[in-house]
């Protein structure tokens, strides 16, 4: 993989040089470092696969305008360098097919690549005029519908039907805590989930108030010198705790793969185990695999909140969304007649 690093400057030591590049990795989310690598191993691969040359920086605006003229049209039927240079990234395994990339995934490639050109104090090439306006064009070219990150909201009835499915085994117990935890605390993340250890479970109001705090050390709009606290209550936090006592866990991870023979083993779950989980538990339930994902939990705790009357501002400080307007898409997905504000006046 290739790694992050700041070029030398006349004007820094060693010494200087990398306490710069440890700040800019302690000062960037996890999840947005492995982009960046992920992105700076694409556009690598590429120019050397188009030019035969490594990448320059500052890079040349010719080959930022290349760049987009490769990834602004579906290759299928075509023939040429852009074809040729994306077969060499589909062998490398660093590309899907010749069918035209999603501006999406084109705009975050490209911003990565300012980011790189920024660590290295220099002018990005895609702030050339000429550039910027084939980049826009090239987004208006092939927008597409927006499509959502779940095919269905996971709302409180489609849970109840998931969560009927969890029986009284080790697996039974710990799915169930994991979509009741995932759901009530306000629609966490897949990878927030698999990340909590039991020492992020606060038990101390159990006893006297029926109440977890789970603390999340590090999430998608917060880092750790912010992480929040957030109660979990009821039926949820009885169903972590029962996990906790039929386990006897006292460290690590929270939640562990479960062996054929139902017993709990010492590893952490994947960042991805969540999908599968919900794959599994959606068909015990009789609906279609592909009925929902993961983001559908976080998805349906929003709808469920907006069906049930809750303030968006109170939804949000489960939920952690920054921006209003991403949350409120969700509310604004109810229907009309479901909202409680039709019944002002009852019956």
């Amino acid at each position: 993989m290739t790694t992050l690093a700041l070029p030398s400057y006349a004007q820094l030591s060693d010494a200087d040089e990398a306490a710069l590049t440890d700040l800019y990795r302690r000062g960037t989310p996890p999840n947005t470092l492995r982009a960046w690598e992920r992105d700076l191993a694409y556009v690598a691969a590429w120019k050397m696969a188009a030019f035969g040359q490594p990448l320059a920086w500052p890079e040349d605006e010719k080959v930022a305008l290349r760049f987009i003229l490769d990834h602004a049209q579906d290759l299928t039927d075509r023939h040429g360098p852009a074809r040729d240079t994306a077969l060499e990234l589909i062998v490398l395994g660093l590309r899907v097919a010749l069918t035209c990339p999603a501006p999406a995934t084109l705009d975050r490639r490209i911003a990565s690549w300012q980011a790189f050109h920024r660590m290295r104090n220099l002018t990005s090439p895609f702030a050339a005029p000429l550039v910027q306006q084939a980049r826009q064009k090239a987004r208006r070219a092939n927008a597409r519908p927006r499509a959502p990150k779940s095919p269905k909201p996971i709302t409180r009835d489609i849970l109840e039907s998931l969560l009927a499915t969890c029986d009284d085994s080790h697996r039974g117990i710990r799915d169930r805590a994991m979509l009741m935890l995932a759901f009530a605390s306000g629609g966490r993340r897949r990878s927030e989930v698999t990340a909590l250890n039991v020492e992020d479970i606060g038990r101390d109001d159990f006893d006297a108030k029926g109440v977890l705090w789970i603390r999340l050390l590090e999430t998608k709009t917060t880092r750790k010198e912010q992480a929040p606290r957030l109660p979990l209550k009821g039926r949820a936090a009885r169903a972590v705790v029962h996990w906790l006592e039929v386990t006897a866990l006292t460290g690590g991870p929270l939640f562990r793969p479960v062996s054929t023979s139902d017993r709990p083993l010492p590893r952490r779950l994947a960042s991805d185990a969540l999908r599968t989980i919900l794959r599994h538990r959606l068909q015990l339930a009789g609906m279609p695999e592909d009925f929902a994902t993961p983001h559908g939990l976080r998805a349906g705790f929003l709808t469920q909140a907006a069906l049930d009357g809750a303030p968006l501002a109170a939804a949000m400080k489960l939920s952690l969304h920054r921006s209003a307007v991403q949350a409120q898409k969700y509310y604004a997905d109810v229907e009309i007649t479901a909202n409680p504000a039709t019944d002002l006046l009852g019956d």
